[in-house]
């Protein structure tokens, strides 16, 4: 059963925008922070943006200036706008809630940039 529900992927050009959201209604715990990792083929997954309880975000340096972590915290959902993007930033992206007891994860969402 799922607790996040993700969307928003798909194929742009390189400088195109889009915007990933990530439904976590189904969670009911409190939540210490939300945020979005991602992980091209043979890569690691890393960390893209976070966002703190408090409302405090982190990004990766890469993405800095580009991308804009939200959150609707009545609604219980994150989002990840995504301008300029670049061919390296394909990537599965996957959405991350930590609460207070369980770190739970999205099953990811394809974005594919074309140079």
């Amino acid at each position: 059963q799922v607790q996040l529900v993700e969307s928003g992927g798909g194929l742009v050009q390189a400088g195109g925008s889009l915007r990933l959201s990530c439904d976590a209604s189904r969670i009911l715990f409190s939540i210490n922070a939300m945020g979005w990792y991602r992980q091209a083929p043979g890569k690691q997954r890393d960390l893209v943006a976070a966002i703190k309880r408090g409302g405090s975000t982190n990004y990766a340096d890469s993405v800095k200036g580009r991308f804009t972590i939200s959150r609707d915290t009545f609604k219980n959902a994150v989002y990840l706008q995504m301008n300029s993007l670049k061919p390296e930033d394909t990537a599965v992206y996957y959405c991350n809630v930590d609460t207070v007891s369980v770190d739970y994860w999205g099953q990811g969402t394809q974005v594919t940039v074309s140079s």
